[in-house]
């Protein structure tokens, strides 16, 4: 594990998260499968080594004495009276090609760490977004090739019922299909205080979108694989909150994606707008994520914030809580019981699809059918994220996604949309008639 933070140790600021992961999840679900004989040796790697007897403490408080029969057992990484940006080298080798290495670092340190443990052979899982540019995904790509080792995104919400059953649906053929793409609305917000949890990196090395809309961007391209893909991306953003905070950030990211169903003899056009904030108040859930999608034969909605499941207590309040994502209370044994959680599925999925590979049972290739958010089907995501900064930037000038042909699914670039200009005439000097509205 290559990371320390809120979502592998639930540990942030000397403490349990404010949060919905207090536990954590990765070092915990690491932990159970141990226990179940999945996994063997565990080590986490960070920066600053003097935070590890926090964190020890922090886990046996919050894994070792909640749930029976968990090893803690967990080797190090850097020495406990060391800082060292670069201790993930030591870590590394300190693995065997073949082991995994589970990255949650920020964003813009997942390429530096996830090329490095490729090249040593090891199979690779990086929290979203998996890179920040199409350079180094393409690069990453090649890598994994050359080492014929699986590379993947971490994005739980594939696993989802609700959002898996959601892309079938969009895709089903039958009559009951709904069709072309036609429109998206997602949102997804967490918040104030994570402003606090992440204001090592919030507006330093990224932002509000690469760290949430990516999510329902990759639900996009996940779902709409083979049938649309994006060609152009506008963004927009609000500010103020975090600034007043002494963080140069928006608090706010819109991204506004032009999809093509390049598939359908039409060449039709839907519209996506992604947008996500962690400026949002404190609520009865940790974070607001819903979406509506349209298609050309039907629509569906999907709230994955509430799932009609609240609790009420002296302690905590009022909350509506979401046990598909991470189900921490233990069972009547005292025994960790959230084994069929998506949040826990999500790397088991992947540890066990590295040990058939590893078992010469499978080739890495053969995730490459959306059974996993492998690093060769997912570049859209990232072109889509990356234009969305690049527009930003621009001051909300749009960016084209290019590709080398009509037929192509992998993006080759990204371009400033250059707008028609028209005569004295109102005709397009591009060539292409100007489509006008009557009066």
């Amino acid at each position: 594990m290559v990371g320390t933070g809120e979502y592998t140790t639930g540990y942030v600021g000397g403490t349990a998260a404010d949060s919905d992961k207090g536990a954590g999840v990765v070092a915990l679900t690491m932990f159970d499968l141990r226990r179940r004989a999945t996994v063997d040796r565990v080590g986490m790697c960070g920066v600053n080594g003097k935070k590890f007897p926090g964190i020890r403490q922090h886990m046996e408080n919050q894994i070792g004495n909640v749930y029976k029969d968990m090893d803690l057992t967990c080797d190090t990484f850097p020495e406990d009276t060391e800082v060292n940006p670069k201790a993930y080298e030591k870590a590394i080798k300190s693995f065997h090609p073949g082991d995994v290495a589970v990255i949650f670092t920020p964003d813009d340190t997942h390429y530096d760490i996830a090329l490095e443990c490729i090249q040593h052979g090891m199979h690779v899982m990086v929290t979203k977004p998996i890179v920040q540019g199409l350079a180094h995904h393409r690069a990453l790509c090649e890598a994994a090739k050359k080492k014929n080792v699986l590379v993947a995104m971490e994005v739980h919400k594939r696993l989802d019922p609700f959002y898996a059953d959601a892309r079938d649906r969009a895709r089903a053929t039958s009559a009951t299909g709904l069709g072309d793409f036609q429109y998206l609305y997602a949102y997804m917000s967490q918040p104030k205080h994570q402003l606090d949890t992440f204001k090592a990196w919030a507006g330093k090395s990224s932002d509000i979108s690469y760290y949430l809309n990516s999510h329902h961007v990759d639900w996009s391209e996940w779902t709409l694989a083979g049938k649309a893909r994006p060609i152009r991306v506008t963004a927009t953003a609000s500010t103020g909150v975090a600034q007043g905070r002494g963080i140069e950030t928006e608090d706010s990211i819109t991204l506004t994606v032009q999809w093509e169903n390049f598939k359908a003899p039409s060449k039709s056009l839907g519209c996506a707008v992604y947008t996500t904030s962690w400026v949002a108040p404190k609520s009865d859930v940790h974070s607001q994520q819903r979406f509506f999608y349209m298609g050309s034969r039907g629509e569906i909605n999907v709230d994955q914030a509430h799932r009609g499941c609240t609790v009420a207590t002296d302690a905590s309040g009022f909350a509506s809580v979401n046990p598909l994502f991470m189900k921490y209370t233990p069972s009547d044994h005292k025994t960790f019981a959230g084994q069929d959680s998506y949040g826990y599925k999500s790397f088991e999925k992947f540890i066990n699809a590295c040990r058939s590979i590893n078992a010469a049972q499978s080739q890495p290739s053969a995730y490459n059918d959306g059974s996993l958010a492998t690093v060769h089907t997912t570049m859209q995501g990232t072109a889509i994220l990356e234009a969305g900064r690049l527009s930003l930037d621009a001051d909300g000038q749009p960016m084209d996604i290019i590709y080398a042909d009509p037929d192509a699914e992998e993006p080759m670039s990204i371009a400033p949309h250059s707008f028609q200009t028209s005569d004295s005439k109102g005709n397009s000097t591009s060539g292409k008639k100007k489509r006008r509205l009557s009066h």
